[in-house]
């Protein structure tokens, strides 16, 4: 007996069972019922319901987590510890549901692609489960699983095991994304049968210029010039493709390359292979094909937040990049930050843009970055702004530490070996008879503001404070000093056997006077 509504559109039923079905997870069965209710919903894959006198609930805490759905009402949430493994939000019940949900009133559901289990269950019953409610099993998957994953890797590897379960004889599946970066062109994500994990690494711009790339069915496809498909079996085999030639090689019957078309136009491949004889069917491929459309926008949802975090880290810095997404984005919003700050000066570097053609100055100041920032970021640092030839970075107080004797050392390592870098690239200027470039590093320690400022249309992150001032004045006197580096006194309480004391010196805008310390 079950209670069922109809619609010409949409039908939902629940279904008291007779059989019995149990779900496991890590070794232990957490729930055994013959009293289970199958629960239909539209074209959604079938959820058993169970009562929970046949749950293990000891082993469930409730979280805070709400959702709700228009037939059945709101929805909780249980958290489930087993041994050592624990899964979040997996387990949910309507405890107070609404017309088409008073069926399976407190009665509790899983998540069962979460919990790596299937049902095991005594009925013939099984296969009109696994098969859903929608013609092709694999729209069944896009809607009631594939959009809760919530990266890249996690639906790669969730889509080929899905492939796999739903009987398609894939056995090796890559998929290719291609992003807005400086550095990377793109992701490639490998799913291998043979192994659990799904290898993932990015494709360099210099991977398009390389032989494996130029000899791949990816160049053809990022071309625009539609898809590959090659038998692998048989007495006629291309093997145009070095991938083909390695496939065949370890007994791949079939191979299937097509492109995944992004809204932008932006175009990204996916790639199957089979050892089965025979190769895909035309099911296998047309199911893959129907579904594609949408498996593309799961893609690029999870490129443009990558390609977001990416770039506003790119353009803001790490720190900076996670606030502005996290939405610190109103003029005005701030926060105390306590650290070192760090402030480089390019000297004479007005002479050097008036001496120089343009694009040779841009690729000197680039150098001149490259010998700054580069060890900033290996010791720890961030770097905040780049005011045209100046660096302003800083080196967070870390919080197990009372004092900043950790951030300043990191900040001197990071300065010192700035400035080797910069004595190495002297002497190749030496060797082409070109000047040596001079500049200079002030460095401070404190507690300063790094806030949103500027005009409700263009905002940007900065330093406020005296302490950023500070620094700038201190950098200042590098060149009158003949120094490289300087420090003021409350940083040079903090590693003061690497420092030597230089006297005490009017800072412009400074009020006292202040103790200032070189590099020993």
């Amino acid at each position: 007996m079950g209670d069922v509504s109809n619609s010409s559109d949409y039908e939902i039923s629940a279904t008291q069972t007779d059989w019995r079905v149990s779900v496991d997870f890590n070794g232990v069965t957490i729930a055994d019922s013959s009293k289970a209710i199958l629960y239909r919903e539209g074209s959604m894959a079938p959820v058993y319901y169970f009562p929970r006198d046949d749950v293990r609930m000891d082993l469930m805490r409730r979280s805070r987590h709400k959702t709700h759905c228009p037939f059945k009402g709101d929805a909780s949430y249980w958290s489930l510890t087993v041994g050592e493994k624990s899964l979040q939000n997996v387990v949910w019940s309507y405890e107070k549901p609404i017309e088409d949900g008073v069926s399976i009133k407190s009665h509790v559901a899983f998540y069962m692609d979460h919990l790596g289990s299937t049902y095991d269950e005594d009925s013939e019953y099984t296969k009109q489960v696994a098969a859903g409610g929608h013609g092709n099993v694999y729209v069944d998957w896009l809607l009631g699983e594939a959009w809760k994953l919530d990266d890249s890797i996690k639906l790669t590897k969730a889509f080929a095991e899905m492939l796999v379960v739903s009987g398609s004889p894939v056995t090796r599946l890559s998929m290719f994304i291609r992003t807005l970066h400086p550095l990377v062109i793109g992701n490639a994500y490998i799913w291998r049968q043979e192994k659990e994990e799904i290898n993932s690494f990015v494709l360099t711009h210099d991977t398009l210029k390389s032989e494996t790339f130029l000899d791949s069915p990816l160049a053809h496809i990022f071309s625009g010039a539609g898809g590959v498909r090659r038998r692998l079996e048989g007495d006629d085999v291309i093997l145009d493709f070095g991938i083909l030639r390695q496939l065949h090689e370890e007994g791949c019957t079939d191979y299937v390359a097509m492109p995944i078309v992004f809204t932008n136009g932006q175009i990204n491949a996916l790639t199957l292979a089979t050892d089965k004889e025979g190769g895909f069917s035309t099911a296998d491929l047309g199911r893959i094909y129907e579904i594609s459309p949408v498996l593309s926008k799961l893609y690029e949802v999870h490129a443009s937040q990558k390609m977001s975090s990416s770039l506003l880290q790119t353009y803001l810095g790490r720190e900076t990049g996670e606030k502005v997404l996290k939405g610190l984005i109103k003029r005005g919003d701030s926060e105390e930050l306590n650290a070192v700050i760090w402030f480089c000066d390019l000297r004479q570097s007005t002479t050097l843009a008036e001496s120089m053609e343009r694009e040779k100055f841009i690729a000197m100041l680039n150098q001149f970055f490259e010998c700054m920032v580069r060890p900033i970021l290996e010791y720890g640092g961030e770097v905040l702004q780049f005011i045209g030839d100046a660096v302003v970075a800083i080196f967070p107080k870390q919080e197990e530490d009372p004092s900043f004797r950790a951030a300043c050392e990191e900040a001197l390592d990071a300065a010192i070996a700035a400035d080797e870098r910069v004595q190495d690239w002297n002497l190749e200027r030496e060797a082409e008879n070109l000047p040596p470039i001079g500049f200079g590093i002030g460095l401070h320690v404190g507690t300063f503001t790094y806030g949103n400022i500027g005009i409700a249309e263009r905002l940007e992150f900065t330093v406020i404070g005296s302490v950023a001032n500070e620094a700038a004045r201190i950098e200042g006197m590098t060149k009158e000093l003949e120094e490289v580096i300087l420090t003021s006194e409350e940083f040079a309480n903090n590693c003061p056997s690497r420092l030597k004391a230089m006297g005490e010196f009017s800072l412009r805008g400074v009020e006292s006077d202040q103790k200032l310390f070189g590099v020993k």
